[in-house]
Order: structure tokens, then sequence, then C-alpha cells
């Protein structure tokens, strides 16, 4: 799961990181509203932490933008101000949540895993789809019941391909997923093939229906 971090605060945004990262999440950070801006119109994220005071600009209007082109991103506002005022705003504006400043690191764990599951999973905690069954607190894999053994790339593009079932997603998108700003230094996209052989591969191990298919020259689907 991918984090971007919209946050001026140099020691907060790194303890964030710290932490989610420990956490099993990707993690990238903007500093400013042109960075954030820039790294929204070009990249797609789990869930977006958007402080509201930034260098250059409110991060409301970001807020805006990811509503006006119909972006999918989760976003949860972390900020100081912490007027009911403001969370109503927050909220009506497309928020998901608001959580105000000063906050504790595991209960903004807590509500990223709460909107990710809302959003992208129907509320649940686990998922299951015929004989495949994840359970996303415990990241356990099945199939019928037998356990899966996955890398966290693996668990990862799985929840990604689930997340966006019926969807063909590039090859781009999910060198991106997996990597974040790193994928741009790639010469191709070995890497992205070899993570997704592997799991197709566990998967069919186990008796896992091959619901994944390569969509050629175009990229993979998770078909449903």
């Amino acid at each position: 799961m991918k984090i971007l971090i919209i946050e001026d605060e140099p020691e907060l945004a790194g303890s964030i990181a710290a932490y989610l990262t420990s956490e099993q999440y990707l993690c990238e950070h903007a500093s400013s509203f042109q960075q954030a801006l820039e790294k929204t119109e070009l990249h797609c994220y789990d869930c977006i932490l958007l402080d509201l005071m930034l260098p250059g600009g409110d991060g409301m209007k970001i807020l805006h933008y990811l509503k006006a082109e119909n972006k999918q991103d989760a976003v949860i506002i972390i900020s100081a101000r912490d007027s009911l005022e403001d969370k109503i705003t927050g909220l009506q504006e497309g928020a998901d949540d608001y959580l105000a400043k000063p906050f504790h690191l595991p209960e903004l764990a807590a509500r990223i895993h709460s909107v990710i599951r809302r959003k992208y999973f129907g509320h649940s905690n686990v998922i299951e789809q015929h004989e495949l069954k994840i359970d996303l607190l415990a990241k356990r894999v099945t199939v019928n019941s037998t356990d899966v053994a996955l890398t966290k790339k693996e668990f990862d593009l799985l929840l990604y391909f689930i997340s966006n079932k019926n969807r063909v997603i590039s090859k781009n998108a999910l060198a991106e997923h997996i990597s974040g700003d790193l994928a741009d230094m790639f010469d191709n996209y070995d890497f992205v093939y070899a993570h997704i052989k592997n799991l197709k591969k566990k998967l069919s191990d186990a008796g896992c229906t091959n619901y994944l298919k390569t969509i050629y020259g175009s990229g993979y689907k998770w078909d449903v």
C-alpha cells in the first residue's frame, strides 16, 4: 500500500514515514503545495495524508483538485486546524477522515487502515473470493484454507489487483505502486514481471483459479 505524506514539518513527516514504513507501507513525501500538486497529478496513492497549511498554498486546494479530476485516492486531513468548522468543511469537500494535530502514530495507522478497508474492501478486514481468502490485519492469504506465503510486495500487488478488479492496470502503474518514485530509475519492467510471475505461481500451486490475466500490450487485469 502506497502513502503520500503531504506535510511541511520535516520532523513530523519523518516520524510518520518511519512508523508507517515499519507497518509495511510504502511512503512518499511532499513538503510544499507545488510538490504535492505535482505528485498527485503524476501518481496514484492508496491514501494521502494532507496537511492544510502548506508553503505555497492551501492544502484544501489539493483536495479540490483530486475530486475535480475524479481521482480515487483516499484522503485523511492531518491539521493543526482542529475547529469543528474545519473538520466539517474538510469532510464535506471530500476527505475520508480528519485527524487533528497532535496525534498518536498508532491512531494514525488505525485511521489509514480503516479508510483503506472502507474505501476499497467494503468495510471488511477479510476479503473472500471463492477459494481465496485474505486477512488484512494478519496479512494472511489462504487458498482452500491452505496458507500461501507471500512476500510484502507480492501481498501488496495482490491487494492492488483486487482493489482494482476488472480494470486493466498498466505496467507503469504497477511499477509505481511497487517502488514509488524509484520506478523512474528502472530501464524496463523486469522487476514487475518477476513479482507478478511469483505471485501467480504461488497462488496457482495452492490451487487458486487464475484470476490474474495478462492483457497484451496494456497490462494486467484481476478478472472476476
